[in-house]
């Protein structure tokens, strides 16, 4: 039966690519014949698994960039399929008929929340954690049950674990993980980096005495540089420590080498931070991974731009450090612009949309903000928790997601989408179509 549900999904990958078109479908096929199929492959020498709340996507499509540019050869769930259908079709599209993985490395994005049940099926070498913020409470439930069911997997992994060090629901990990190779990396002090912080932070306490943490900065969230001022928790030795990050030449420095950032942006510098991390783990050159940096291109909702008759910046959001980071990033930007924000409540999605009142949405009230148009099923709620920010006469409400796209384009302005996970392909495809439109 194995056989026959790994050539169902060769045969259905082989299908979806012939006519252009993707997805999890194959592995969906395969898992309904065999439970047990992921189990079924012999993966590569070096298996990188990368997780945690935010940055899973790009942190993995750039570690395999990076990898490939050294000279191997790549797999990688490029578009994010992390759950066990979108794995299982990348590994079967990717094996030889008796389950053998045909590539040198594979570069893995797996989902949080699920990454228990694959574990050992896909035999990492490596394990990298990005961060872990609160999540869609419905699904995730509070971060500290995404933290358990992390340290019980790392419990005995006896491989390489490059954690965020500056994340102390990441560093927490590296507790319980006697038996891993431990590798951190911190970025310093920069023009962002503060003292204080209005924003969320559930990483408050130290997790051996409980004694709350001392910050000498916060770089976003609860990400900065921390200690417990009564134990060695968070008095780290980076493996990767960056420092001079230079916003507005987009550099950033390691070891006294410059590198350059794909985005001027603190969340990105912590990308390529663990991706350098991932290269001196892997003894590879640093500086293949540079040349990826320099060329990187955003795309599926990644600050991913749409040639309207302005052009339209798209970013994915779906818990409230995202949407904060995706406003920090729209303010700054200069010039008059409108904003587009699509707010659904689909399982995908989690139903719960609280966490939108954690969201700073207030600081969208600038006077270079014209209009903040709300979309989705989820619309009004959207609309009220703006208008609690006294932004009333700045609102429009259009349910139908192709009218706020036609309202953005007829505007000639520039405009920001910010979606949810549903609203985010369909709203892709609206404008895509609005683009080729225009070109006409």
């Amino acid at each position: 039966m194995s056989s026959f549900a790994l050539f169902c999904a060769k045969t259905a990958s082989a299908m979806l690519k012939h006519t252009g078109r993707g997805g999890s479908f194959p592995g969906a096929v395969a898992l309904k014949l065999d439970k047990d199929f992921l189990s079924r492959f012999q993966m590569p020498s070096q298996v990188i698994l990368v997780t945690g709340t935010n940055g899973k996507t790009t942190t993995s499509n750039l570690m395999a960039q990076s990898l490939a540019a050294c000279g191997l050869q790549v797999i990688n769930n490029h578009r994010g399929d992390n759950l066990n259908v979108g794995i299982a079709t990348l590994l079967a599209s990717h094996a030889d008929a008796h389950f053998r993985v045909q590539a040198d490395a594979a570069v893995i994005e797996v989902d949080e929340l699920t990454l228990y049940r694959q574990f050992e099926h896909l035999h990492p070498t490596v394990l990298v954690i990005t961060n872990l913020f609160r999540d869609q409470l419905d699904r995730s439930g509070e971060v500290e049950t995404v933290i358990r069911k992390l340290m019980e997997v790392t419990e005995n992994f006896s491989g390489d674990l490059i954690l965020n060090g500056d994340d102390p629901n990441v560093l927490r990990i590296a507790v319980n993980a006697k038996k891993a190779r431990v590798h951190l990396f911190s970025v310093g002090p920069n023009a962002v980096s503060s003292r204080t912080t209005d924003e969320a932070s559930e990483g408050k306490f130290c997790p051996i005495c409980h004694s709350r943490l001392v910050y000498d900065y916060y770089q976003y969230s609860h990400i900065g540089r921390f200690h417990c001022p009564h134990d060695d928790f968070g008095r780290i030795h980076p493996e990767v420590y960056v420092s001079s990050v230079d916003y507005e030449k987009g550099t950033f420095v390691v070891d006294g080498q410059e590198y350059h950032s794909f985005l001027d942006a603190i969340y990105a510098v912590y990308n390529c931070a663990s991706v350098l991390t991932l290269m001196k783990v892997l003894k590879l050159p640093l500086n293949r991974a540079d040349e990826v940096f320099r060329n990187y291109q955003l795309n599926e909702g990644r600050n991913e731009v749409f040639q309207l008759s302005q052009p339209c910046v798209v970013n994915l959001i779906k818990n409230p450090t995202g949407a904060n980071e995706t406003m920090k990033f729209i303010l700054s930007e200069p010039g008059r612009k409108n904003v587009l924000i699509l707010l659904n409540d689909n399982d995908q999605d989690g139903r719960d949309v609280s966490w939108i009142w954690d969201a700073h949405f207030e600081r969208l009230n600038q006077p270079e903000v014209q209009k903040i148009v709300c979309s989705g099923t989820r619309a009004y709620d959207m609309a009220l928790r703006l208008k609690y920010e006294g932004l009333e006469e700045r609102i429009l409400v259009m349910e139908d997601p192709a009218e706020a796209v036609r309202w953005l384009d007829e505007q000639n302005l520039k405009s920001y989408v910010m979606a949810t996970y549903t609203a985010l392909h369909a709203t892709r495809a609206l404008l895509r179509k609005q683009e080729k439109r225009d070109q006409k």
